[in-house]
């Protein structure tokens, strides 16, 4: 039945973890939009929080177009959105195609370009780390004497830490390299560049921003635990309504931002603290992945989903905070690669730790997982446990004690 709400356009991907990381997302915006989703494949959990649907390859611009062109003819469109990362740019110019508000294509290509992103930071004086462009492995091996080790390889235009290497020496360079220029080569990437950077040794954070017709708003701090050396895995997250980082890193995300060129977006800028000081590693001009924008909802009450939606309306978001907590997450991870067996969790702990937000497997049982060089966190992940708490220690401790009341069985390749 039709409503009286706006019709919002939802470009994203279907692939096999959308549900566990982006369900969130949809729920959220469903509640204030009737959303018209394009993706490559048929919608299955997405059903219950869709009025229509385009099934196109959102790669393809030509079929992007088509499909958001047929989706305007049935509705009022008021915006166009994506969380998928892959799909930054096009969905860009599927926005100034309809006449929508969207932050300009060039800017979002110069964020999906680390190589490009990071001379735009040179040139707004936003501090980042030295980076060389290579697209063989003799010139990386140059690059990283230039720049002195350790250094890290990655590839110019992907995310999720796929592909990241650290090497500490020449002896390490080669297979860096090789892992960087493998991820590098993905159909659909746009370039196949490796970068050579100086490695940010300091903790690794990210600032959840909000800019709305070019004015930026930091709204959280998360602080990342990464492992699994020499790659970059993110093991785990945590969020905190009072961190007190937030007045001194919230300016350099506002920097990096305002350097790119992002003027209506939420975004997840990626640093790490040098000696004290924020350094610039990435911007992603999306959502955040990893449920980062549900704990930052659930640390501070503040929707990022919604905020997306209404930017990409051309509204106003409401940025007010309504709660004052600490929300983390755990990331499940195998101890080797496998076939997985078990995955539960104790059913008398979950029902007594009132702290414990949700427990989500995105795995089954005789699935294969496979971990970092051979695989990444789509082939390796099980699952994630989310927890709450009045401080970030506290937090943390949940979700340690919740990691510990689960029962993860993997048969060994």
């Amino acid at each position: 039945m039709p409503t009286c709400r706006p019709v919002l356009l939802i470009v994203a991907a279907a692939d096999r973890d959308a549900q566990a990381y982006r369900r969130w997302c949809l729920q959220n915006i469903a509640a204030h939009y009737d959303v018209a989703l394009i993706c490559e494949k048929e919608p299955t959990w997405q059903r219950p929080w869709i009025t229509d649907i385009e099934v196109a390859d959102p790669a393809d611009e030509e079929a992007l177009l088509a499909a958001g062109r047929a989706l305007r003819r049935r509705h009022t469109v008021a915006g166009v959105m994506t969380w998928t990362e892959w799909y930054l740019v096009p969905t860009a110019r599927l926005a100034r195609s309809l006449s929508l508000p969207t932050t300009p294509p060039s800017a979002l290509r110069r964020c999906r370009d680390k190589a490009a992103a990071r001379a735009a930071f040179a040139r707004g004086q936003v501090p980042s780390a030295v980076c060389v462009s290579v697209s063989t492995e003799a010139e990386a091996r140059e690059a990283a004497q230039r720049v002195g080790y350790p250094v890290v390889l990655k590839p110019a235009s992907l995310a999720a830490s796929m592909g990241v290497t650290r090497a500490d020496t020449d002896d390490e360079l080669p297979f860096a390299y090789r892992h960087a220029a493998q991820a590098a080569s993905r159909r659909g990437v746009e370039s196949p560049r490796v970068l050579v950077e100086e490695y940010l040794d300091g903790p690794e954070i990210s600032v959840e921003c909000v800019t709305h017709k070019g004015r930026t708003t930091a709204v959280a701090v998360t602080h990342k635990t990464v492992g699994m050396p020499p790659h970059f895995e993110e093991l785990a997250h945590v969020v905190d309504a009072n961190d007190p980082l937030l007045p001194r890193v919230g300016p350099a995300a506002n920097a990096a931002l305002e350097a790119l060129g992002v003027t209506d977006s939420v975004s997840h800028v990626e640093m790490r603290l040098v000696d004290g000081r924020p350094r610039l590693i990435e911007v992603n001009a999306r959502l955040a992945g990893d449920m980062i924008g549900h704990l930052v909802q659930s640390a501070t009450g503040i929707d990022l989903a919604r905020a997306a939606a209404d930017i990409a309306c051309g509204h106003t978001p409401d940025l007010t905070p309504t709660r004052n907590r600490t929300a983390a997450i755990r990331m499940i991870y195998p101890a080797h690669s496998g076939t997985l067996t078990t995955r539960e969790i104790d059913t008398d702990f979950a029902h007594r730790a009132d702290w414990l937000e949700r427990v989500t497997f995105q795995r089954e049982p005789g699935d294969r997982l496979v971990l970092p060089p051979d695989g990444d966190m789509f082939t390796a992940r099980i699952g994630f446990v989310i927890t709450t708490g009045t401080t970030t220690a506290e937090a943390q401790a949940r979700a340690t004690e919740g990691y510990r009341n689960l029962t993860i069985r993997v048969a060994p390749e």
